[in-house]
């Protein structure tokens, strides 16, 4: 089983903000499944438990998860997944975006550091650890000297949104190669 969570902060004011990129590829991934987000037992977050796949050959087993709360507090609710599911680290999948990675691009990856980001440096202290896997959504960095922080809790330009469903969809297929085919393909398939 895995846990597939996508980073991001609720309500409908950020919900086409590019800190929300881990929100809108669980939210295709929870599509592909045919299924919709409801709130978990644990509280602070809204699943969908299923199987990624081809329909009609079942996958493996997954939650996907959406924290309730905003990105720095998603450590809390993820670590009582975890603790619910009875899952280890290994187990993880965080969807997030990443400003050191130009728009349009995927890295996949196991491991490292938060590198300033709150949603990964929540994790890391609640989990204990950062080695579960990452699928890095490229945002681009700020221009010129807008910062960080202002820069990700914006929408996406006019035509970053027209390309932003087929990066979505690519993203949620980087997934599904994850969980079922792993590390070494998944990396050679999307790193880009």
């Amino acid at each position: 089983m895995w846990l597939v969570v996508g980073l991001g902060n609720p309500g409908p004011a950020y919900a086409g903000h590019r800190h929300n990129a881990g929100y809108h590829v669980v939210e295709e991934l929870a599509s592909r499944m045919g299924a919709s987000f409801r709130a978990h037992r644990t509280g602070r977050a809204d699943v969908v438990e299923g199987r990624l796949g081809v329909p009609g050959t079942p996958g493996p087993r997954v939650v996907l998860a959406r924290p309730r709360c905003y990105m720095n507090e998603s450590g809390g609710p993820v670590k009582a997944l975890a603790t619910f599911y009875k899952l280890e680290p290994e187990q993880l999948v965080v969807v997030h975006d990443e400003i050191d990675i130009p728009f349009g691009s995927l890295r996949i990856k196991l491991g490292g550091g938060d590198n300033g980001h709150n949603g990964l440096r929540s994790l890391r202290s609640a989990l204990g650890t950062g080695d579960f896997y990452r699928v890095r959504s490229g945002v681009g960095r700020p221009p010129g000297r807008q910062d960080v922080a202002d820069f990700v809790l914006t929408n996406y330009s006019t035509a970053e949104r027209k390309e932003l469903p087929f990066l979505v969809d690519r993203a949620a297929d980087a997934v599904e190669t994850l969980v079922t085919d792993g590390l070494a393909e998944t990396q050679q398939r999307f790193n880009s």
